[in-house]
């Protein structure tokens, strides 16, 4: 025969526990949503900056062609060389609004510049 423990003495156990882990949970899904935050801004930024460097490639302005493209307060940077552009798109990463301090993405590409077209009569 088995002697039972005080019966009600685990009462309010499930509660403690609950409110353990449910700040827990709250911070794993936080850093969950920051990381596809993320991710998303880091493909907007590739976006941004292939338009970018197409636009100053063919003599077009690039940040023009990058400003719908980009994550909100991205910036646009452009360089390269005679035969080839460079631009390059930046971003804080914001998680519910809020920016996360030092948490920056960016994207580069290049494109090769195009020929100086003539004018056509």
């Amino acid at each position: 025969m088995t002697r039972r423990r005080h019966p009600g003495r685990d009462r309010g156990s499930f509660t403690a526990e609950l409110a353990a882990g449910l700040p827990a949970l709250m911070l794993l899904l936080s850093l969950g949503l920051a990381s596809v935050s993320a991710i998303a801004a880091k493909m907007q930024c590739l976006d941004a900056a292939r338009e970018a460097a197409l636009a100053a490639a063919r003599g077009d302005a690039p940040a023009d062609a990058a400003a719908g493209l980009g994550p909100e307060g991205a910036s646009v940077r452009v360089g390269g060389t005679a035969e080839s552009v460079v631009a390059e798109v930046s971003a804080p990463i914001s998680l519910f609004g809020i920016d996360l301090p030092g948490a920056v993405v960016s994207g580069d590409a290049t494109a090769a510049r195009e020929p100086a077209g003539e004018a056509v009569p």
